[in-house]
């Protein structure tokens, strides 16, 4: 079986990312990369890692038979896409945007988008034929959550402290993505108001009805290029064995969830669509570390992980990735 894929605005960061995973899935057939401003171009000239893996050329439009669209587009532009764009109801979408996450935007075009965390749906996304792919702080800071939530035990404020890498910020241009601004720098960025609080309360909701926490969360702006480190905190009466056997026991099958016993770093999960976790207790206060590479487990990675969710494949299909560890 061979799962025909188109990608829509192929130019960017996550496209790169999801082609190159794609070639090398052994079920997937990549067909049309969609992209208006390089249409003609080979791929390689846009993804120069790409040189010599494939000689495609980005496409003005899809071919119209595919069985997955992934679309890549900017946040706000795939409602704008579906809009002009109608695909078969047999074609399955996995957006990678932010446009369809919350439930109130989950109904659009005649489609139900399912929210694609495979650790929290994933028997609603083997089931799903729209899926909206999580935004990369979401992804990090819910793998920190969830098992509380599950347990019933976010009863106090959670803090979280996260930085992610300059690819998280896209390819166009702004003063805070140019090399020369951000080597040798650290920045926040939307304190308290960051746009993935949405969805990561929308989660932990679906697990924990009677939430009683609010989140707090700073992003910063690190001064290298992928990966994303989260540190999460909460008061809590669990003890460190108590709140390590829930989180082991939670993320027992979910193949890409590991918890470790020793203190996390961000080279363990760069290149890869792991999502490492570290759970220690200091006072009263449980501290969870959270690691994922922001373009794979935060984006194309887990794409491709429901990718083949939907299409009954082992989830670890084309994601047997090796980390950059030096």
């Amino acid at each position: 079986m061979k799962i025909k894929v188109g990608i829509v605005g192929g130019a960017g960061y996550t496209a790169g990312e999801l082609i190159r995973i794609l070639l090398h899935h052994e079920y997937a057939e990549l067909g049309a990369i969609v992209s208006s401003s390089n249409a003609g171009n080979a791929v390689h000239q846009v993804h120069d890692d790409l040189v010599g893996e494939t000689e495609l050329r980005f496409a003005t439009e899809l071919a119209g038979d595919e069985d997955v669209v992934f679309l890549c587009l900017g946040h706000g532009n795939s409602k704008a896409w579906l809009q002009k764009n109608t695909l078969p109801e047999s074609t399955a979408i996995i957006d990678l945007s932010n446009d369809f996450r919350l439930a109130a935007d989950a109904e659009f075009a005649g489609r139900e988008f399912v929210y694609g965390l495979p650790e929290l749906n994933r028997s609603r996304i083997q089931q799903a034929q729209s899926i909206a792919n999580p935004g990369c702080f979401a992804t990090a800071i819910q793998l920190a959550l969830l098992p509380l939530a599950q347990a019933g035990r976010l009863t106090d404020d959670v803090h979280v402290s996260a930085i992610t890498g300059s690819t998280g910020a896209g390819q166009g241009l702004a003063e805070t993505v140019h090399f020369s601004w951000r080597s040798n720098n650290v920045s926040i960025y939307k304190p308290f108001t960051h746009q993935h609080l949405g969805e990561i309360g929308e989660s932990l909701a679906q697990l924990q009805p009677q939430l009683g926490a609010d989140i707090h969360f700073i992003p910063y702006r690190g001064n290298f290029a992928r990966g994303i480190f989260a540190s999460v905190y909460t008061p809590s009466e669990l003890t460190q064995d108590e709140a390590r056997a829930l989180y082991q026991q939670f993320y027992a099958d979910a193949p890409f969830t590991t918890v470790s016993d020793k203190e996390i770093h961000l080279k363990q999960v760069v290149n890869t669509n792991r999502c490492l976790l570290h759970v220690q207790k200091v006072g009263k206060q449980l501290l969870i570390t959270s690691a994922i590479d922001n373009l794979v487990k935060g984006a194309s990675g887990q794409a491709v992980q429901n990718m083949n969710l939907l299409f009954g494949l082992p989830e670890t299909t084309g994601l047997i990735l090796k980390a950059v560890n030096f």
